[in-house]
């Protein structure tokens, strides 16, 4: 039954983004069908071989040890301070930003990544029929945050048309940066986490490609690498990367700031009006018949749903700190579908980074994104349910 409905709540995601499509007529369903197989097999060989298992676990292991490395740094500067037996969050988990992110540099500027990013992109430009510039940013988004991942292209972003623009905006928004990947790990279940990359990156260019099929030339269709990073060398690299580490990690810490208070002020404002009732409570309610189909037992779609719907409104930390002492009284199915629902920044807020990134690159592009603002964020959240789904089936 559970296969049954999960196949279901596929067809009904692709569906709605069918309904959605601007052009019914131009879209690459052999590309689509190839990606949902790659999906497939890549959850099932993650879940339910002994291999995938070991790469899982040994992927965890590079995480988990490098998340030690990070501990070293912040040790040694706040080490000092006497906290509580939990610690603080922003010393804990947000400062392990930093050091993730210097290794992301280092790794650009020595061309490792890019080298990567471009020929793994190629491939799968090459099985699916999607143009090289979206496939290299569907595969760089899984390493690169938001902006960054749309600045990596922005020497190709004459080339963009607004189908296309929406295909790669997509992409930035249904991922989520590698740089704090490990910050999520210290909160849910690894194996969940990893698993979300790969699914959210075939997801996202599905569901995109879906809303705004394109055909490019190709002439227009070449992927630059030459000019993915301005450092001089390994050490300005790291220290640049230290730099905007830090500055990811003081910018989550204010949205989290601003958000968790703002819940507490609309539940005060909600409890005032109706006694005990919570904004995660409605939310629980209206996507419980969403949380079902992707496969969560009845007796704990109104918890699910109310992460989920946490999650749209504000932004994936806060609904994780939210679920995760709820993570021992569910179960791990339910467990693991939330856990790669949340794994990405499909939100309100993301909208407003998209916006302003491409702003910075193309004024005149900006004004289409802003356009395609609240399509872009239903595309994203269909990305969500549709790799949460996938998931699902081999839990």
């Amino acid at each position: 039954m559970d296969i049954l409905l999960g196949i279901l709540a596929i067809l009904i995601t692709l569906g709605l983004a069918y309904l959605m499509s601007n052009d019914k007529k131009n879209i690459n369903y052999k590309g689509i069908g190839v990606m949902l197989v790659s999906q497939l097999l890549i959850t099932w060989f993650m879940f339910s071989t002994e291999v995938g298992r070991a790469v899982i676990s040994g992927i965890s292991g590079v995480f988990n040890k490098l998340i030690e490395f990070g501990t070293e740094g912040i040790m040694f500067v706040v080490g000092g301070f006497v906290v509580e037996e939990s610690g603080v969050f922003f010393f804990n988990v947000l400062l392990l930003i930093i050091f993730f992110a210097t290794i992301l540099s280092v790794l650009t500027y020595l061309k490792i990544l890019p080298t990567i990013i471009k020929y793994v992109g190629g491939f799968i430009s090459k099985i699916t029929g999607l143009p090289r510039i979206e496939s290299f940013n569907g595969v760089n988004s899984i390493f690169f945050g938001q902006s960054e991942a749309l600045i990596a292209i922005r020497s190709q972003f004459h080339h963009l048309t607004a189908n296309r623009l929406y295909i790669v905006s997509a992409s930035a928004m249904s991922s989520v940066s590698a740089a704090i990947v490990g910050a999520y790990i210290l909160m849910l279940p690894a194996e969940y986490i990893l698993v979300a990359l790969p699914l959210n990156m075939f997801s996202a260019l599905m569901v995109a490609s879906i809303i705004a099929p394109v055909n490019v030339s190709k002439e227009e269709d070449y992927v630059d690498i030459s000019n993915v990073t301005e450092d001089k060398s390994v050490f300005e690299a790291m220290a640049n990367g230290a730099l905007e580490g830090g500055k990811i990690a003081l910018i989550v810490a204010a949205m989290l700031i601003a958000f968790i208070a703002s819940l507490a002020l609309v539940n005060w404002i909600i409890q005032f009006i109706f006694a005990g009732v919570t904004l995660q409570q409605i939310l629980g309610y209206i996507l419980a018949p969403i949380a079902i189909l992707m496969g969560i037992t009845p007796n704990e779609v109104i918890e699910a749903g109310a992460i989920m719907g946490t999650k749209i409104i504000t932004n994936e930390f806060v609904a994780m700190l939210e679920f995760q002492p709820m993570i021992d009284s569910l179960s791990e199915k339910t467990v693991g579908i939330v856990s790669v629902f949340l794994t990405s920044f499909a939100n309100f807020s993301s909208i407003g980074i998209i916006a302003g990134t491409v702003k910075g690159i193309d004024n005149k592009k900006a004004a289409i994104v802003s356009q395609f603002g609240m399509k872009l964020l239903a595309g994203a959240i269909l990305t969500s349910i549709l790799s949460a789904t996938v998931a699902g089936l081999f839990l």
